[in-house]
Parts: C-alpha cells; sequence; structure tokens
C-alpha cells in the first residue's frame, strides 16, 4: 500500500510540473564542454493535428552560472508540412535589469522558458520542422547547456 501511495505521489508531483495544455516539450543538449557554436544548430519536429485553435510557443534555454550575456539571441527556422520557410529571431533574457539570472535555479544551472510567440496559428496540419542555432556576436556560446521547444494550446 506504501508503494502504491509513493507512484501515486511521485505522478502527480510530475502532472503538477507539465501545463495543463502542454502538447509538445522537447529539450536538446547542445555540447558537453557548456557551449554552443553556430554551426551547431538543433533540430526539433512538432506534430500539429489542429490549425483551428491557438497556441502559445515558447524556448526553453538552459545555461549555467557564468552565462556572460543579459540575452541570448537565437535564430528559428521553421519550416511547415508543404515546404514553406519562415526565419524569425528572438532575444531570450537571461538577466534582469539588477543582473541576477531569471529562471529556475538548480545549484548551478538554470532552466528558463520564454514565449517567443503567443497565440500563434498555424496555417496546415502536419510535422512542422524547427531548426535553431544561436545568433550571438561571439562563437560560441559559452555556458549554454540546452535548448528546448514547447506548445501549449490555448484554451
Amino acid at each position: 500500500m506504501n508503494k502504491l501511495l509513493l507512484a501515486f505521489s511521485f505522478l502527480l508531483i510530475l502532472s503538477a510540473c507539465q501545463p495543463e495544455g502542454r502538447i509538445y516539450k522537447k529539450h536538446q543538449k547542445l555540447s558537453p564542454d557548456y557551449e554552443w557554436l553556430k554551426k551547431d544548430t538543433r533540430e526539433f519536429k512538432v506534430p500539429i493535428e489542429n490549425k483551428d485553435m491557438a497556441y502559445n510557443f515558447s524556448l526553453s534555454f538552459r545555461f549555467a552560472n557564468g552565462y556572460p550575456y543579459r540575452i541570448a539571441r537565437v535564430q528559428v527556422t521553421e519550416t511547415s508540412p508543404s515546404g514553406k520557410v519562415a526565419v524569425k529571431e528572438y532575444e531570450l533574457k537571461v538577466r534582469d535589469e539588477n543582473d541576477n539570472y531569471i529562471g529556475d535555479a538548480g545549484f548551478d544551472i538554470w532552466d528558463s522558458e520564454h514565449l517567443v510567440e503567443p497565440n500563434k496559428k498555424y496555417e496546415e496540419t502536419g510535422t512542422y520542422t524547427y531548426v535553431i542555432t544561436h545568433n550571438m556576436p561571439k562563437d560560441p556560446l559559452v555556458f549554454a547547456m540546452e535548448i528546448g521547444v514547447l506548445l501549449d494550446k490555448l484554451p
């Protein structure tokens, strides 16, 4: 009985950490050396089953203490199922006005989520491909650990 209660509690905690409408969440490691080279793109395949609803499209960024910038500039190339390509640039704010890191801390590692396209509408159903690279002036981008794509359906 105790094992069953423990397993149920664990599942409850896990479900509480995931937003209710989250339909996609993937993260990819950048390098074991805590750096991200511009040539090291990361690709995400996001299935869209309903083009009649709105979504919140977010990026997640994991970085370590010592990350030297206030932002992380990223370039995202979206390719629709029919091959239509759109390129967008985003600035992910990782430090506040007082130079403190923004996000959830775990010792010397920070996880941050950035809503980059609120109320996003897709033109077609199928699998969208997102290719992400950093667009910072210095290469490599040091103390960068992971990049991720998050998609939440809106009620």
